[in-house]
């Protein structure tokens, strides 16, 4: 099979002929539909590392043929499937039910960074991680529920937001223009603030009741907090500019909430006597773990939420879509469909 690599002796994407995986205990092998490209992969691209990995670690596809021990399980040759990335992993221990990677007996890999992912024209999966896709969902633009979907769901989701509330999208890129389809459909008034006029223009196309560029807009905090009435009930930061979250608690309302996704390379820097004194308290979320993919794929296949995909063919178009992400110059989430 095909494999599009990050080879670090070339420092640059390579594709690779590699055998096709044989599924082990609990797995099922896929044949990939689509993949798409996130802004994580580029940490696993700039990890130090001595041998190629395949990247990638958001994917769909069907199954194809499953380990004695993963029959049984609800799924079957030829389903159309959407899975995590963790494997190895017990799915079981009070790590596992915070975090696959926190899993207690140390085994836990993630595919596309310590092990291959799903830039393959084949890919091995733990049942514990698949669900089977809803009919109405065109797999071939599915990739990016996995976890981009998920995640912006859960992001939207736990911000304690009731509807006719205001939340603020920080960072209206791919992730951010799945929030805003999330919270409108969750009967929300959302407000994007980026540096991309391109990227604020996808997002007011995606339901957005206001948009801001938070380096034109000078007067934006004050505008946004007429708008709003005070300011949003919860600020979710997509970016991983540190200077996003240094502007997002200026922009949140009394008592409201500020959601971690996006994962800057410094530690963030929050005010303790703004924690204690309750002006905006601090919550996170990701993919999270497979018990709680259910729900987010329910709702997305029911609201018919989806992102705006620049489709790929072959996997040698995947240098092209790591340079355009490292440039930040793309506006859509990007996918190899096979």
């Amino acid at each position: 099979m095909k494999a599009a690599q990050w080879d670090p002796a070339q420092k640059r994407m390579v594709v690779n002929e590699l055998p096709v995986p044989e599924p082990g205990e609990n797995q099922f092998l896929v044949k990939m539909a689509s993949a798409s490209l996130c802004h994580s992969d580029i940490m696993a691209i700039e990890a130090p590392r001595e041998t190629p990995v395949t990247i990638g670690h958001e994917g769909v596809g069907y199954v194809t043929k499953l380990h004695p021990s993963a029959q049984g399980k609800g799924f079957k040759e030829g389903d159309a499937v959407g899975f995590l990335y963790i494997i190895g992993c017990c799915f079981e221990c009070e790590g596992c039910m915070i975090h696959n990677l926190s899993c207690s007996s140390g085994k836990q890999l993630l595919q596309g960074f310590t092990t291959d992912g799903f830039f393959a024209e084949y890919a091995v999966v733990d049942y514990h991680n698949a669900i089977i896709l809803p009919s109405s969902l065109d797999i071939k633009t599915a990739a990016p529920i996995f976890c981009a979907r998920i995640t912006a769901y859960h992001s939207v989701d736990s911000c304690e937001l009731k509807p006719g509330d205001w939340l603020g999208v920080i960072g209206c890129g791919g992730l951010g223009q799945l929030a805003t389809q999330y919270a409108k459909a969750m009967g929300c008034h959302v407000v994007g603030i980026d540096v991309n006029d391109e990227v604020l223009a996808q997002c007011k196309a995606q339901g957005a009741d206001a948009t801001f560029n938070s380096i034109k807009d000078k007067g934006y905090v004050e505008e946004l907090k007429k708008l709003t009435n005070g300011g949003v009930k919860a600020a979710a930061v997509f970016s991983n500019a540190d200077a996003a979250y240094s502007g997002s608690p200026q922009i949140i309302r009394n008592g409201g909430v500020l959601m971690v996704v996006g994962l800057p390379k410094n530690n963030l820097s929050i005010s303790s006597m703004d924690l204690a004194l309750g002006r905006y308290k601090v919550k996170s979320e990701s993919t999270s773990i497979p018990q709680r993919m259910g729900k987010a794929v329910e709702f997305t296949a029911k609201h018919n939420i989806h992102p705006e995909v620049d489709m790929r063919t072959g996997l040698e178009s995947v240098q092209d879509m790591v340079d355009l992400m490292k440039s930040g110059k793309n506006i859509k989430r990007m996918a190899v469909v096979f």
